[in-house]
């Protein structure tokens, strides 16, 4: 028995070894332009593999319910000390497993079941686990969405302030899971302030640049901001949440042994692997890279016809609108077209869409993986035309097998971090 576990898993479990060795191989020959998704470092994978999967540290630094935690202290420490450092917080709880169970905890720790809630409509880009019907935020609270201004496509603050005084939410929350544009934290708060409801800001799709301050931050202006520890930020799948220190002991309470029980300790291990990262001077270069490609991509598919959601993008992501170029052609199916020709997107609902969610008549871009493999502003013009191409070819095969032979080319040249 001691021999099995010392074995490679080629030898004990040939099946699971190829489906690794299959998505390997994807994710080197496709273009990752969901704007979710990023590359981790070697160094993240590494910590996320290592020995701290083997324990459990049900409690926190100094508080356990379980002996040997000597060391599970001093990594949830670190993580901790650098989340500190980099968003400029006075308490961070690194243990939530994801950005949703982050958001639960804030939910458990400031309202309770039937409370108002004001979030953006899911429509309009706004996260399932703000008030999505058949998720528990949707059934335990009576959700009340804001959404984007039909003149110009961007979140109307006033509209937010009208339906905040009209209905008293006990929560407010901002963020988002597709808005391309500069979130105004500083009128969410004082909105907030007004109505005497604490502020949520979800910044999961942004934290990369709210840590290197390439986009506002929430952290003067909210009670709890959630994030995840992916996406922009480039570490492993996880959450997080900060707050002010008066409200610590709430957080702490409501994400454990209010929400989740044993810590994933070798995920938090790879959180302060991907926060020590976050805190060297290069990851603002990485992150003004990311705006420069989204600002490149942008401008390349206008130039291509097609109409941006906002007019444009301030942060990361893009949403296109199909209909202009192409009107009888939904997400759905450009994004399937586009998966054969070896280019990954989404299709997401644009604001006062007429398709359904199922269906959507646009596509979510985001420039984070690509940036990662080293992909600049002059490849963001080959992978629009690219696109272009593809959405233009009514699906053809034999188009298609041509573009995904250049996809491929063009992949090898930036290849994804390994070891």
């Amino acid at each position: 028995m001691r021999e099995f576990l010392t074995q490679p898993l080629s030898d004990t479990d040939p099946q699971l070894a190829e489906i690794i060795k299959h998505e390997e191989e994807r994710q080197q020959n496709t273009l990752e332009l969901i704007a979710s998704e990023n590359h981790v470092s070697v160094a993240v994978r590494q910590v996320a593999g290592s020995v701290f999967t083997n324990k459990y540290a049900e409690g926190y630094p100094g508080r356990r319910y379980y002996g040997g935690c000597v060391n599970m202290d001093a990594v949830e420490n670190l993580a901790r000390d650098r989340a500190k450092q980099l968003f400029h917080c006075d308490h961070v709880n690194v243990q939530p497993h994801s950005g949703a169970s982050a958001n639960i905890a804030v939910y458990m720790a400031c309202v309770n079941p039937g409370d108002t809630v004001l979030s953006l409509d899911l429509a309009h880009g706004g996260h399932l686990s703000h008030g999505l019907k058949v998720n528990l935020s949707g059934h335990l609270y009576k959700i009340v969405p804001y959404g984007c201004s039909r003149k110009d496509e961007r979140i109307d603050m006033a509209e937010v302030r009208r339906l905040a005084r009209e209905h008293k939410p006990k929560l407010i929350i901002a963020g988002f899971s597709a808005y391309p544009r500069v979130l105004d934290f500083e009128a969410f708060g004082e909105i907030a302030r007004e109505v005497g409801a604490r502020l949520m800001s979800d910044i999961a799709h942004i934290a990369g640049l709210v840590a290197v301050g390439l986009h506002p931050s929430p952290i003067p202006h909210s009670d709890f901001t959630t994030t995840t520890t992916h996406k922009t930020l480039r570490g492993p799948r996880g959450g997080m949440i900060m707050c002010r220190e008066d409200d610590a002991k709430l957080i702490d309470k409501w994400v454990f042994p209010g929400t989740q029980g044993g810590p994933l300790m070798h995920i938090i291990a790879a959180k302060a692997a991907a926060f020590g990262e976050a805190l060297r001077p290069e990851f603002k270069v990485y992150q003004q890279q990311i705006l420069d490609n989204a600002q490149a991509l942008a401008a390349a598919l206008r130039s291509h016809g097609y109409r941006l959601v906002s007019g444009g993008t301030d942060n990361h992501l893009l949403l296109v609108d199909l209909r202009d170029v192409h009107p009888d052609l939904t997400g759905k199916q450009a994004e399937q077209w586009l998966e054969s020709a070896g280019i990954i997107t989404n299709k997401n609902m644009i604001p006062f869409d007429e398709r359904k969610p199922t269906q959507t008549s646009g596509l979510r871009l985001g420039t984070p993986a690509l940036t990662t493999r080293g992909l600049k502003t002059g490849e963001m013009k080959t992978v629009a035309d690219l696109i272009h191409r593809v959405l233009s070819s009514d699906g053809d095969e034999a188009v298609v097998a041509k573009i995904r032979g250049e996809v491929r080319d063009l992949c090898a040249q930036f290849p994804v971090p390994h070891a």
